[in-house]
């Protein structure tokens, strides 16, 4: 498992590390590991879903450990503005240029295209939840997708890789990530972040020109295959939230939903295709795992023996660890 590798590999030397006793609740796996000492410090695995959806699963001793910390730890702080600002500015291309100047006719047009067949559908698509909420359509598109035109191609592709029936449904509900940040400030904890802004944006802007358009090519030929309904996705979000509810931390299901990036690889790839789809793939898990693990690890430690009579409550996604 992804996340107790990460754990026995950075800890080992500074202190022991348990899977926390099994609630009665079902006997589920909670996604909780227990640093031992006094007083003890915490683990958690975490899922960018909504939280209404897996909270009522979640073991009462993860909720224990969490209101019996002092301190709890994201992996970035999202209730900081300048977080929020700062991701926001990492999306966008250098000043003056557009997407229509860097990408390809063709995917330009065909990008346009899908993302006017979203907003058509993105009224069809709301709950009578999210409408008696105040959340409109128009409104959250352009939340999503508004100065889609400045952004950096392979963030747009996660856009477009995001902008599905099921993701929009899920709009209005805090993921268990900021639920549990509102929480921690709302409960007056000490809050903090073991990862910068750019440590998670510059990987994602560090491929190179050829990967991205193959990345978005493949993005929007999967969209659009969805549209006519000629493809079905291996794994969903409705799989994810399963699996992470009855407690199996599969690390095929979960790397999908490791930093929202798509796997490109299948065996329809024409050869020099496959090959740079696993490239971005390798690149990615070198990036966004190996050596974030590594990187979040040694902070994680330094703070413990920094701190040794604190409490601390460590909430990362479970599958990106």
């Amino acid at each position: 498992m992804l996340l107790r590798a990460f754990c026995q590999e950075s800890f080992t030397q500074t202190a022991v590390l348990h899977q926390a006793p099994r609630s009665k609740q079902s006997e589920l796996n909670s996604f909780l590991w227990t640093i031992k000492r006094d007083p003890p410090s915490y683990f958690f695995g975490t899922i960018h879903v909504p939280y209404t959806r897996v909270w009522d699963f979640i073991p009462d001793n993860s909720k224990e450990a969490f209101q019996q910390s002092s301190i709890v730890y994201f992996e970035l702080d999202l209730t900081d503005p300048y977080t929020i600002s700062a991701l926001t500015s990492c999306q966008m291309l250098p000043q003056g240029e557009n997407l229509q100047d860097v990408l390809p006719r063709d995917i330009y047009c065909r990008l346009k295209r899908h993302l006017e067949y979203v907003k058509l559908m993105m009224p069809s698509w709301m709950t009578p939840d999210q409408r008696g909420k105040g959340l409109y359509a128009d409104y959250l598109f352009n939340a999503i997708a508004g100065n889609w035109e400045r952004k950096r191609p392979v963030w747009v592709m996660l856009m477009v890789n995001s902008l599905t029936e099921v993701d929009i449904k899920s709009r209005g509900v805090p993921v268990l990530d900021l639920y549990l940040a509102q929480e921690a400030e709302r409960l007056r904890k000490q809050t903090g972040a073991v990862e910068k802004v750019e440590e998670q944006c510059h990987p994602l802007n560090g491929l190179n020109f050829s990967q991205v358009i193959f990345a978005l090519n493949q993005t929007l030929l999967q969209q659009e295959s969805l549209r006519a309904g000629s493809l079905q996705i291996p794994y969903t979000t409705e799989d994810l939230i399963k699996h992470y509810n009855c407690g199996d931390l599969s690390s095929v299901i979960f790397s999908h939903d490791s930093s929202q990036v798509p796997n490109f690889i299948n065996a329809t790839l024409p050869p020099q295709e496959r090959v740079t789809a696993q490239e971005i793939d390798s690149y990615f898990r070198q990036e966004l795992i190996y050596k974030r693990n590594e990187r979040m690890g040694k902070r994680v430690k330094a703070l413990l023996e920094e701190f040794p009579d604190k409490g601390f409550f460590f909430a990362f996604g479970a599958g990106e660890t």
